[in-house]
Parts: structure tokens; C-alpha cells; sequence
């Protein structure tokens, strides 16, 4: 697989699934549930509630990692 959203996810992932728990946003970005939570509340990655459920949409990862690489790109580009 070549896409971004499957470079992300693990093996056994389930990559048809639209909306991921924070666990499992976590799990893929290789982070601790603790800090997807506090990526989510400083407005860093988006996410969206589904009742009284708390989920990620799956491109939202594909977005903050690209967000990333493009602000190291930029800082490293200037340095």
C-alpha cells in the first residue's frame, strides 16, 4: 500500500473505518492516548462527537501529519 492513511495505520488495522476511537488514533500516530487527548483540546487534531462519543476522522490524521512535515520543512528550510 502506498496511501498516507495506510502508511499510518498497523497491519492488523482496519482501514475502511471513517471515524477511529482516540485509542485507536493514537495507536496509528504512535502516540499516547493522554496526548491525542491533549492534541485534540488545543485544537491541533480535529475531531467529532457521535452522541456522547469522542472520534477522529481517519483523513484528520493524514492532515495533522502533513501539517507537521510541512512545519518541519519550513523550519528546517530557513535554519
Amino acid at each position: 500500500m502506498t496511501t498516507a492513511a495506510a502508511t499510518l495505520a498497523p497491519p492488523t488495522a482496519d482501514l475502511t473505518l471513517l471515524l477511529l476511537t482516540v485509542e485507536e488514533a493514537a495507536r496509528r500516530l504512535g502516540i499516547g492516548r493522554t496526548t491525542c487527548f491533549a492534541l485534540i483540546a488545543a485544537g491541533e487534531l480535529e475531531s467529532v462527537k457521535v452522541g456522547s462519543l469522542r472520534r477522529i476522522p481517519a483523513e484528520a490524521l493524514v492532515a495533522y501529519v502533513s501539517r507537521l512535515r510541512d512545519a518541519s520543512a519550513s523550519s528546517a528550510g530557513g535554519a
